[in-house]
């Protein structure tokens, strides 16, 4: 005789469907999570080496690198600190065909990076793995002329530059500065260096009339602190090679991911804003609200003057976070 055969039924399949479904959508939520650890944990790693660059730069020249080289309105392409240190972070090569007499987007630049010159070489390290935008900025006519970054130098609480006098911001690092480790009063440990920021951050540059004070509340800048300023939805620290607060820094004034609103055509946006940008006016200040933000949930992370990297809450104390932008304001910071 021969035995009958005997298949799955519909019901069953669909059990066996409904149970592979659970699985899965019980598995998904550990892999984003264990995906997302790794991303710290190289976006940890990215700080720690220019930790590591800003010190073997202050070894060789007794200070760290100016955020910026301005002299009235004489540079118009500053280049960043993130260009000082490429010898120490792998990119030796890169730095000796730089001429730094000249902009990042003079012939005599572009003509040894061919074909769209050095700003819109990719530097690794500059990126946050878990920022989205890791890209090439492209100018009216489609054709690259920026790469972004990641990571912003802290330049302080909320001046930047006083072009009549030189006077300077109070973070780690500033135009035109010299700053070493003596100058850390507060100590090494308890002040900022870097921070993140996020890639292409909504902006507004050339404010000619932002108020000697900063903001009382994110809310109270869109409008007085924007006013007759250039915007664009996209173009904030979208240029690595830049030295200008807007690109290659980050001030305190608000704590880490605050939202700074901002509505333009209907859309809301959160955003970053800088008057007279360095080295663009001979006589009006530069003063910045550039936030630190991250992609990582809950917090930024941030070098140290020492070449600590910590993890930093979004609920740290406003206080607590301005201290941490200064090197010397003689102010106190505990546990944070």
């Amino acid at each position: 005789m021969r035995g009958s055969r005997r298949g799955f039924t519909l019901i069953e399949l669909l059990v066996v469907i409904a149970v592979i479904a659970i699985l899965i959508a019980l598995l998904l939520p550990a892999v984003q999570q264990a995906r997302e650890a790794a991303r710290r944990s190289q976006c940890k790693n990215n700080l720690k080496q220019i930790g590591l660059a800003l010190h073997n730069y202050e070894a060789n020249h007794s200070c760290f690198p100016p955020s910026g080289c301005v002299s009235g309105t004489s540079v118009t392409q500053p280049w960043s600190a993130q260009a000082y240190i490429l010898p120490y972070i792998d990119g030796g090569s890169e730095y000796k065909k730089i001429n730094f007499s000249f902009g990042y987007h003079h012939a005599a630049n572009t003509s040894v990076f061919p074909p769209f010159g050095i700003a819109t070489v990719r530097i690794p390290i500059y990126m946050c793995p878990s920022d989205p935008n890791d890209r090439v900025r492209l100018n009216a006519s489609g054709v690259p002329e920026h790469r972004p970054l990641c990571y912003g130098a802290n330049m302080g609480e909320y001046l930047i530059f006083n072009p009549t006098n030189g006077q300077i911001g109070t973070g780690a690092l500033a135009p035109n500065a010299r700053i070493g480790l003596r100058d850390f009063r507060d100590g090494s440990s308890s002040t900022i260096a870097f921070s993140e920021v996020k890639a292409f951050t909504p902006r507004f540059h050339d404010v000619p009339t932002m108020p000697a004070t900063g903001p009382a509340s994110p809310a109270a800048v869109s409008g007085t602190y924007t006013t007759g300023g250039g915007w664009s939805a996209t173009n904030g620290h979208s240029e690595w090679v830049c030295g200008r607060a807007i690109h290659n820094g980050v001030t305190t004034t608000f704590t880490p991911n605050a939202e700074v609103p901002h509505l333009q055509a209907g859309v809301r946006y959160d955003i970053d804003v800088s008057g007279m940008r360095e080295g663009s006016s001979a006589t009006v200040n530069t003063y910045a609200i550039v936030t630190s933000r991250s992609y990582h949930p809950g917090t930024v992370h941030s070098l140290m003057a020492d070449g600590a990297v910590r993890g930093i809450s979004n609920n740290i104390s406003l206080q607590t976070w301005r201290a941490l932008g200064t090197r010397a304001g003689r102010d106190l910071v505990g546990d944070f």
